[in-house]
């Protein structure tokens, strides 16, 4: 076996005993995270959110739109053992460079999703246990594919399957732009693509909840941090703010 391997478990198995045997807790603590990642944890809240949508260490899981791999750097280690993380990614040179960089990411499947060019082929139909989203439902809306994602998702799930979904919230008393340019969706828009594909709502948790966010910024979603849009104008009174209040819906198929 080769060192760096040999090493990568030795480091897991310690950061195992230190979060008292939880796999979960270990896989936040695990070394593979990048620093700037670990140091948004106060704003993404990985082991409430993930212990929300009740994945297990045996499940397998698939993560639509990775982007930068934020919550598959948690996933890919959690599963890797017992379980299978499908990354639904659209062909992102700067993902698959990720996951080929380190051990811990050698069992990840990256599946073909790219709504816009309508690929959904996220994982076998039936396959998964859990299907998570994090903070893309308006990306899909602006591109007219949030539906097809969302039918995606419960075609691929078994029975009792959970479907996850984080997502920058909208005031209820504002007006939803269909094609959400602000980067933020009403909670009932979410709950209707989600029931149209056939979800049964299960919960709602405010773990992601920002009540200092008025969701009404310049440049939307993007003027708080970690982008700050507006570059360095009002950035403190943004970085004040911290980044998106967001719901977090948990939905099941029958």
């Amino acid at each position: 076996m080769k060192t760096w391997l040999i090493a990568t478990f030795a480091l897991a198995a310690a950061a195992a005993q230190a979060q008292g045997n939880d796999p979960l807790k270990a896989a936040v603590a695990a070394d593979n995270r990048l620093v700037g990642n670990v140091a948004r944890d106060n704003y993404r809240h990985p082991y409430e959110t993930l212990s929300f949508f009740g994945i297990k260490p045996t499940d397998t899981v698939v993560e639509l739109a990775p982007g930068g791999g934020w919550f598959t750097e948690i996933l890919a280690p959690y599963l890797r053992e017992g379980g299978q993380l499908y990354a639904a990614d659209g062909g992102s040179v700067r993902f698959k460079a990720k996951m080929d960089s380190m051990g811990v990411y050698s069992k990840v499947k990256i599946s073909s999703f790219d709504p816009a060019k309508g690929q959904f082929d996220i994982a076998p139909a039936g396959s998964a246990d859990v299907v998570l989203t994090f903070r893309n439902v308006h990306n899909w809306m602006n591109g007219g594919t949030a539906q097809a994602v969302f039918d995606a998702a419960f075609k691929a799930l078994k029975p009792g399957g959970t479907l996850g979904v984080e997502e920058h919230r909208l005031p209820a008393s504002r007006t939803q732009d269909p094609k959400a340019p602000s980067g933020y969706v009403q909670e009932a828009t979410v709950i209707q693509f989600a029931e149209k594909a056939g979800f049964k709502l299960a919960g709602k948790s405010e773990v992601n909840a920002n009540p200092k966010d008025t969701a009404d910024h310049p440049d939307g979603v993007w003027t708080l941090p970690p982008t700050y849009g507006l570059k360095d104008k009002d950035r403190a009174k943004y970085q004040a703010i911290g980044e998106s209040d967001r719901m977090t819906l948990k939905f099941v198929k029958p």
